[in-house]
C-alpha cells in the first residue's frame, strides 16, 4: 500500500513546522547560555515532556513492537515501569543538583563540572570518548529513520538520510535548545495523536472497549505474564539500576533537560511529569503492540508488525500521521543529541585545546556554538549516509557506546552527591574502564541477558565505591568540599 497524497501533506507539515521552529528559536537565542541550555528558563511543562519523548526512538516502533509481538507485556515491566519508577524516586536527589550546578557554577555542558570534581583529564577522558562515540551512535539513528521512510514512501535510504537529517540540521543548527525543546512538544503530541488513532483502531478491531481486558487471555502463553523469560526479575532489576542513572544526567541530553529549568521547584515538577508519563502513556501506544499476535497471527518478522498494523487497519491521512510520530520519536532523541554534545565540545574539549576557544563575549560564544552544533551534525549525516560501507563495525560501535554509557554515568551521577566526596580521579577512570572490560568478558562468554546489560554498570559501582572507600583517608581538595557543600544545599528563594 502506497501512501497518499493526504499522507504526504501530513508528513511535509510537520517538516516544515519544524523548520519553522528552528527560525523562530534563532531569536531565543543571544549566546550560549541561551542556545544551550535555554537561559535557564525554560517552563516546567515543556521540560518534563521534553524529557519524556527523548526516551523514544524509532526502535519503540521496530524493535521494540517486536519484542511486544513476541514476549508481551513484560516490555512494559522492564522498560516503561523502570524508568517511571527510577525518575520519580529520584526527584530529589539527580534532578535539583542539575539545576544547582547551572545557577552556582554557571554550567552549560552536563560534563563542565567534572574539571572541578574530579581534574581535568578525567574530564577529558569522559568527553572524548562520548564524542566519538556519538557520532556514530546519532549517525545510525538517522540511517534507522531513513529505513522506516523506505519501508512507507519507497524512497531510497541515502535520500531518507538527507531529509531528515538536513531539516534537523537547520532547525537544531539555528535555534538551539529552545527549538530543541519546542519541537520535542510538537513531536509529543504527534506522537499522543497517532497513538490514540491505532488504539482505537485496534480496539474497533477486536471488538470495542472490552477488548483491553479481554486480550490477554486470547495472547500466546507468556505474552500476559509481567516477566517472560530472558527478561526475568533480574533483568528488570538490572534496568532499574541502568535507568536511574541514564534518565538522571547518564544520558547527557536528559541532563541538559533538567540544567535548563528556572529552578528546583519547577525541574522537580518536570521530573514528575515524565516519571508519571512513563507509567501511563506506554500502556496505551503498547497496546497495538501487544494485540498484534491475534490480529497478525504467525508474521515472519514480527519487528514489522507495528508498521503492518498502520497499512492495515489505518485510513489515507492517519498513515502519514503514523509516519511522522515515528520520525518525530527518532529526531527528538537525534536533536537532544546534538545540542548536548556541541555543548560539551565547545565548553568542555575546545577550551581544553586552546584558550582562544575560552570565549567570553557574548556574540563569539553564540557563533562557536551554532558552528560546533553545524559541524558536528554535519559529521553525523556524513556517517549515516555510508552505513553500508561500515556493515558491522557500525552495529559494533553502537554496541560500544551502550556498554560505555553505563559506566561513565556512575562517576558522573555519583560524582554529585557528598556521600562518595573521597571518590576521587582515580576511582573515576578505573570505575569506566573496569566497566568496559567487564562488557568484553560477558560478550565474549555469552552470559545472561540480564548480566550481559547489568553487570557492567554494577562492576563499575563497585570499583568506584571500593576506591573510594579505600581513599577516605585522604586529603580532599577544599574546592570539591565547597561544590558538594552547594549541591547539597536546598535552595530556599523559590
Amino acid at each position: 500500500m502506497k501512501l497518499q497524497s493526504i499522507d504526504w501533506v501530513v508528513i511535509i507539515s510537520f517538516f516544515i513546522a519544524l523548520i519553522a521552529v528552528g527560525i523562530w528559536g534563532h531569536f531565543k537565542n543571544k549566546n550560549s547560555n541561551d542556545y544551550f541550555v535555554g537561559g535557564g528558563k525554560i517552563p516546567w511543562w515543556l521540560t518534563g515532556i521534553s524529557h519524556h519523548v527523548a526516551g523514544y526512538s524509532g526502535a519503540v516502533f521496530v524493535a521494540y513492537a517486536g519484542l511486544a509481538y513476541t514476549h508481551g507485556f513484560s516490555i512494559y515491566i522492564w522498560w516503561a515501569l523502570t524508568i517511571g519508577i527510577s525518575v520519580l524516586a529520584t526527584i530529589k536527589l539527580f534532578p535539583v543538583r542539575w539545576v544547582r550546578l547551572r545557577k552556582n557554577f554557571n554550567i552549560q555542558s552536563p560534563l563542565e563540572y567534572l574539571s572541578v570534581r574530579y581534574d581535568i583529564p578525567t574530564q577529558q577522558l569522559m568527553a572524548w570518548s562520548g564524542v566519538l562515540l556519538k557520532l556514530f551512535d546519532v549517525g545510525a539513528k538517522w540511517a534507522a529513520i531513513a529505513i522506516l521512510m523506505k519501508v512507507f514512501t519507497g524512497i531510497p535510504i541515502i535520500y531518507g538520510i538527507m531529509l531528515a537529517g538536513c531539516i534537523s540540521l537547520v532547525y537544531i543548527t539555528f535555534g538551539g535548545l529552545w527549538a530543541v525543546i519546542v519541537t520535542d512538544f510538537i513531536q509529543f503530541i504527534v506522537q499522543i495523536g497517532a497513538g490514540i488513532v491505532m488504539f482505537l483502531a485496534v480496539i474497533s478491531k477486536l471488538g470495542g472497549f472490552n477488548s483491553v481486558f479481554t486480550l490477554w487471555k486470547q495472547l500466546p502463553e507468556g505474552n500476559s505474564h509481567a516477566f517472560n523469560s530472558p527478561y526475568t526479575v533480574g533483568f528488570a532489576l538490572a534496568f532499574l539500576f541502568i535507568n536511574t542513572l541514564s534518565y538522571n544526567g547518564g544520558t547527557w541530553s536528559l541532563a541538559t533537560k533538567y540544567i535548563s529549568s528556572p529552578n528546583e521547584k519547577t525541574t522537580k515538577r518536570a521530573a514528575f511529569l515524565s516519571g508519571t508519563l512513563y507509567l501511563i502513556w506506554p500502556l496505551i501506544l503498547f497496546f497495538p503492540m501487544w494485540a498484534a499476535p491475534v490480529i497478525l497471527p504467525g508474521l515472519a518478522d514480527p519487528t514489522e508488525s507495528y508498521g503492518i498494523l498502520t497499512l492495515t487497519l489505518l485510513p489515507a491521512g492517519f498513515i502519514g500521521l503514523i509516519l511522522a510520530s515515528m520520525f518525530a520519536a527518532t529526531m527528538s532523541m537525534t536533536a537532544g543529541d546534538a545540542n548536548t554534545i556541541s555543548a560539551v565540545i565547545t565548553r568542555d574539549i575546545l577550551p581544553a585545546l586552546s584558550h582562544r576557544f575560552k570565549i567570553t563575549e557574548q556574540s563569539r560564544s553564540l557563533i562557536t556554538a551554532r558552528i560546533v552544533t553545524f559541524t558536528f551534525t554535519f559529521c553525523t549525516i556524513i556517517i549515516a549516509m555510508q552505513y553500508e560501507s561500515f556493515g558491522g563495525v557500525l552495529g559494533l560501535i553502537v554496541a560500544w557506546f551502550a556498554a560505555m554509557v553505563g559506566p561513565i554515568s556512575v562517576p558522573m551521577l555519583l560524582g554529585l552527591l557528598p556521600a562518595f566526596r573521597t571518590c576521587g580521579p582515580r576511582a573515576a577512570i578505573l570505575s569506566i574502564v573496569g566497566g568496559i572490560l567487564t562488557f568484553i568478558i560477558t560478550k565474549t562468554f555469552s552470559c545472561s541477558f540480564a548480566v550481559e546489560v547489568g553487570f557492567p554498570m554494577f562492576i563499575s559501582f563497585i570499583i568506584y565505591v571500593l576506591f573510594g572507600f579505600l581513599n577516605r583517608k585522604r586529603k580532599i581538595d577544599p574546592k570539591i568540599i565547597d561544590m558538594l557543600t552547594v549541591l547539597n544545599k536546598e535552595s530556599k528563594q523559590e
